[in-house]
């Protein structure tokens, strides 16, 4: 038999039909919520979806919700290496000039990485804001530039950031849909949620308290972030993050009339989204899927496991059937390191894909040497006789 033709027998072998409950490409018509907000968006974490939507692209003030993006870039560079939470920071002229609401940074004060993240996720402080901005780029307008690019990388058309903090600026705006792009992907760092879901806490050896002005940290089960914010321009925003039973649903709201209102109006979009959806995982990281052959290698087959995770929302209720068609490259030749892509896991959905995941090499295989493949057909000469 070939080894094209082995490939395809061990694909259709390995083929799995998973029922599941789940929709299709497009999300079910969104319930009719009563929201005070100008603007609103509920949008799944995980992927991305859009559950619910009031006015999405509407460019309105975002006041302290600028953070979201101040933060998300502390946290990429902390990720890379480029910082550390144990770095110390000292505060310029600029930073404690900042209005509004702040840690009173006095110029010259050292602060460590970690307690201006936590001034900036917990207290709002626009002076922390810029002395991490500061730090980071060298100046709070380099670091400004920064925000612009990495919202135009996230695909966020409706945003120009002016400053790092949200203070009233011309020009300084941002939409529903773009707050829930960036806060989702303020989400994929982790340590974020060391900070955003602190409720009380305090700087400076406990002589500065600090308190969360995000409600739903304290009085809404499964919060866990993101920001708040509120000038006369903006009235009155939130980025507000909640997960349970792993769906991690991200509700934004923009322009509502009063700050109890705003809570009322992300609370009632999450509860909508935890009662009428969940999320599936329908591959797992490290999966083990089997075997796949190799030539010219000291070993003929090679373990393989799926890359990375791959989930899927589902609406409550309803029934879909996702089909699992595993693809393994039809020539593989050694050598074979662990984490070589040697296929993909195909996912369909009536028909049509809805997804992959790499499948790759969980181990290695040496290419032969000469005196393995003698051995090797001196074997096979003698069993032959």
């Amino acid at each position: 038999m070939s080894k094209r033709a082995i490939a395809i027998v061990i694909s259709v072998i390995l083929c799995i039909n998973f029922c599941i409950t789940g929709y299709g490409a497009n999300p079910e018509p969104q319930a009719a919520l009563e929201l005070s907000a100008k603007s609103a968006v509920l949008m799944e974490g995980t992927t991305g979806r859009i559950l619910y939507s009031k006015n999405p692209d509407a460019k309105l003030s975002l006041a302290s919700v600028t953070k979201v993006m101040t933060m998300l870039l502390i946290m990429e560079a902390i990720d890379s290496g480029r910082i550390k939470l144990e770095d110390k920071v000292v505060a310029s002229e600029r930073a404690k000039s900042m209005g509004g609401s702040t840690i009173f940074l006095d110029t010259g004060e050292e602060m460590s990485v970690h307690d201006l993240l936590k001034g900036i996720a917990v207290a709002s402080g626009n002076d922390a804001c810029v002395a991490m901005a500061e730090h980071i780029s060298g100046s709070e307008e380099g670091f400004v530039a920064l925000m612009n690019s990495r919202a135009s990388e996230l695909g966020m058309q409706n945003t120009c950031f002016k400053n790092t903090n949200g203070l009233d600026a011309d020009g300084h705006y941002s939409s529903a849909m773009d707050i829930a792009i960036m806060s989702r992907e303020l989400l994929k760092h982790p340590k974020i949620f060391d900070y955003t879901t602190i409720w009380m806490d305090s700087l400076r050896d406990g002589k500065f308290q600090l308190a969360n002005t995000n409600k739903l940290v304290r009085f809404y089960k499964g919060a866990n972030g993101l920001k708040t914010g509120s000038t006369d321009s903006a009235l009155y925003c939130l980025s507000g993050t909640a997960m349970r039973d792993n769906l991690q649903l991200v509700a934004v709201v923009m322009a509502a009339p009063t700050s109890p209102q705003r809570f009322a109006d992300a609370s009632k979009m999450l509860d909508y989204g935890f009662a009428n959806y969940s999320v599936k995982r329908i591959v797992t990281a490290d999966e083990d899927l089997g075997t796949a052959a190799v030539t010219k290698g000291m070993k003929s087959e090679v373990s393989i496991k799926a890359k990375v995770n791959y989930e899927r929302l589902t609406a409550k209720g309803s029934n879909v059937e996702i089909k699992r068609e595993l693809l393994i490259n039809s020539d593989i030749a050694a050598p074979v390191k662990p984490g070589d892509k040697l296929g993909e896991l195909r996912l369909t959905e009536n028909g049509e894909q809805v997804g992959s995941v790499d499948i790759i090499a969980n181990g290695a295989v040496e290419k032969m040497t000469f005196g393995a493949m003698f051995s090797r057909l001196m074997r096979t000469w003698i069993s032959g006789r």
